[in-house]
């Protein structure tokens, strides 16, 4: 199944609804600790470190990873990278639900930080193929960026009515019926898509933009609580100058990541920048195909 031209008809937006889904809970998994920790504390007994990383690996590498989760997917079919992703955060959902130290929350959270990396990218750009409409599309990025704030919104409320009822895993175990009914309908409503010549995946360019993520929005974060400290600032200028080599790499490689011609429109440069502001990660791997 591939996109077509013109309006786009009711098996889009039904389409649509089923991408909002794991839109609203991949958001919504961003917050969905904040009143587990007191019984995650209680309970596995983390140090301090590990609570630290238990709190901030997800976010940690589900922005590390957009950028090549976007190339990727524009390899190897938009559609599957996204029902790939769906398929490990439940099982990254039902592993950090139910671990048993401290130690296994964390790998949980990473795997639902790298799932969640390819998710986010892959409903953007497959929005761009189901609606080649520009008014209907934008409508459609409407409807996604609603699902990205509400469910950042929403994470904390939905985690303490859990954790009022429920131990502490249960949490984690509300996106599991939601990404198997992405993984039964998504295969019916959604098109596949690839790149037309996407040419060779850029390792050196994926590298590069993990290790400029990853070390600025620890520095940014470190910062942020702990205030001025000597570390901070090199992990912070580390991530700044792996970003610097990261834009060249991308100026001058044959098939680069992202084409950064895209920062010259003042709408998606625009539109970035609030994103930027308003949420962390910021939602841009996927745009590159709007």
């Amino acid at each position: 199944m591939t996109a077509t031209t013109g309006l786009a008809g009711r098996r889009a937006w039904t389409g649509l609804a089923v991408l909002l889904l794991p839109t609203l809970v991949l958001a919504m998994d961003m917050g969905v600790l904040f009143f587990a920790v007191p019984f995650i504390s209680t309970d596995l007994r983390p140090s301090g470190t590990q609570q630290l990383w238990i709190m901030d690996i997800y976010s940690f590498l589900l922005a590390g990873l957009l950028i090549p989760m976007g190339a990727l997917g524009d390899r190897i079919g938009r559609r599957r990278l996204l029902l790939l992703g769906a398929a490990g955060f439940a099982g990254a959902s039902l592993l950090t639900a139910y671990a048993d130290g401290a130690a296994q929350l964390i790998a949980g959270r990473a795997l639902l930080g790298i799932a969640g990396s390819t998710l986010m990218p892959s409903t953007l750009a497959l929005i761009r193929n189901m609606f080649p409409d520009p008014k209907q599309r934008q409508v459609a990025v409407g409807a996604w960026t609603g699902a990205m704030t509400g469910g950042a919104t929403l994470g904390p409320v939905v985690g303490g009515l859990l954790l009022t009822h429920f131990w502490w895993g249960s949490a984690f175990l509300a996106s599991v019926p939601v990404m198997a009914l992405l993984l039964l309908v998504g295969p019916l409503l959604l098109p596949e898509h690839r790149a037309p010549q996407p040419g060779g995946f850029d390792l050196l360019g994926a590298g590069l933009s993990i290790a400029t993520v990853l070390p600025v929005v620890y520095g940014v974060k470190t910062l942020a609580v702990d205030g001025w400290s000597p570390a901070s600032a090199v992990v912070l200028a580390a991530g700044l100058g792996c970003g610097l080599l990261f834009v060249r790499r991308q100026r001058t490689a044959a098939h680069p990541l992202i084409d950064l011609e895209l920062f010259r429109i003042r709408s998606f440069s625009g539109a970035l920048t609030v994103n930027t502001m308003i949420r962390q990660p910021p939602p841009i791997v996927g745009l590159h195909s709007l």
